[in-house]
């Protein structure tokens, strides 16, 4: 249950919290295997409402606060009294981190911005075991959680390079960070609180996805002659000596066509870097980020 979860001590278990809503509006006709499906292979509830109903909004935005544990109190797409079905699907993530910062220790200092400006912000510092890999421009480490989960903290060689990675760089640094190996680092580390809302049409469209997102798609077997009218993603995290919590949520929305030794090295992350918190058996990012302002 996200809910239960004191954000100043993170569970030193991972917990991750999936969930998976479909919200249909009772008037509208919807397609029996659409719904079995959802249920089957992702466990989605399946809720009828009427979208008609200004009430609705809140009952999205309460399941929506329910399942990220009050971390996203709101339904990313605009409410829209003219949708046919709402998708949504949040993830809820908090960790100890299996070696946590000495709180004491933390303190201002400086860390460089996009552009070269510098900001002091709080800074965690700790000595731990880690996971140590370099690349052809880059280093990297993980830093692990309780069990089961790590996170990924990517630092470009050249001190001016973006943070934001390309799909085949962000393969090579996986197949880098395979083979990364055990050492005990000094870590510099920043607290940071980051939230994200982004409409999700346009880099949907751009990933090819122009039918999908056409006024005239064929989703019959969905809800006759609808199109994607909506489709956002909102997500939040929390960096801090006791480990991180994160949530996000992603909807979609349908409408009808009308409308101890010594460390072997230190790695201070004072300018922008990459983020990802990763499940360590498969390799899967479960966050990917970036930290350009811990502000």
């Amino acid at each position: 249950d996200p809910g239960s979860v004191d954000e100043d001590e993170p569970p030193a278990t991972p917990l991750v919290h999936l969930a998976n809503g479909v919200f249909v509006d009772d008037g509208t006709p919807t397609g029996d295997a659409f719904l079995g499906t959802l249920a089957r292979q992702y466990g989605a509830g399946v809720y009828p409402v009427n979208f008609r109903n200004a009430a609705t909004e809140k009952i999205l935005d309460q399941w929506v606060s329910a399942n990220t544990g009050g971390r996203i109190e709101t339904a990313p797409v605009e409410y829209d009294p003219e949708a046919t079905l709402s998708l949504l699907n949040t993830v809820y993530f908090a960790a100890a981190w299996a070696s946590p910062f000495d709180a004491e220790s933390t303190a201002p200092g400086s860390f460089t911005l996009p552009g070269g400006n510098r900001e002091d912000v709080d800074l965690m510092y700790g000595e731990m075991p880690v996971r140590y890999a370099r690349g052809d421009d880059w280093q990297g480490v993980d830093v692990p959680y309780g069990e089961g989960f790590s996170m990924r903290l990517i630092l470009a060689d050249d001190p001016g390079a973006s943070p934001v990675r390309t799909e085949p760089e962000l393969l090579e640094i996986r197949d880098g960070m395979d083979s990364a190996k055990d050492i005990r680092a000094g870590l510099v580390l920043p607290k940071w609180d980051g939230e994200y809302t982004q409409d999700l049409l346009v880099p949907l469209a751009a990933l090819g996805l122009e039918e999908t997102l056409s006024l005239s798609p064929d989703f019959d077997a969905i809800q006759k002659g609808v199109f994607v009218s909506g489709a956002a993603q909102s997500a939040n995290i929390t960096v801090a000596e006791k480990g991180t919590v994160a949530a996000a949520v992603t909807q979609l929305s349908l409408m009808e066509t009308s409308l101890p030794a010594p460390p072997e090295l230190t790695l201070e992350f004072t300018r922008p870097f990459l983020y990802q918190i990763i499940h360590d058996d498969t390799g899967l990012p479960v966050f990917l980020g970036t930290v350009l302002d811990p502000r």
